[in-house]
């Protein structure tokens, strides 16, 4: 019924040109133009083999009270550090409990969030 090999996600922030900053430098991401969207602020997230994550402006931009972004690492407590050393901080949730670097150790997957510069929850898994 759908062609889910050209299905990708999206979510907004208010200025994606701190978007591009933040994802490009804080989280080492590759961030592409989209092309002929350039004019329209548009930016893609590469993940690889294909696969993105379209990042839109939108000025009234409320964030999301869900997590729009996991990203898998094979060690989390060297990518929570890392992260930490470029100024992010990791979220708490009451529903779980943490470890003193923000991490949620009970059973597999380990997991840490933390917000992008719009508000936007990202989450740390390592499997």
């Amino acid at each position: 019924m759908f062609d889910t090999t050209r299905a990708f996600a999206s979510f907004a922030v208010p200025d994606t040109e701190t978007a591009r900053t933040f994802y490009r430098y804080t989280l080492g991401l590759d961030i592409k133009d989209v092309p002929g969207m350039e004019e329209h602020g548009l930016l893609e997230i590469d993940l690889g083999n294909d696969r993105g994550i379209l990042v839109y402006p939108k000025p009234d931009h409320v964030p999301a009270v869900f997590t729009v972004l996991n990203i898998t690492v094979d060690d989390i407590d060297a990518a929570v550090d890392g992260l930490v050393a470029r100024g992010v901080t990791m979220l708490r949730y009451e529903a779980f409990t943490h470890d003193e670097k923000g991490v949620v150790r009970d059973g597999k997957p380990f997991v840490a969030w933390f917000a992008d510069p719009a508000g936007n929850n990202i989450a740390l898994i390592q499997e």
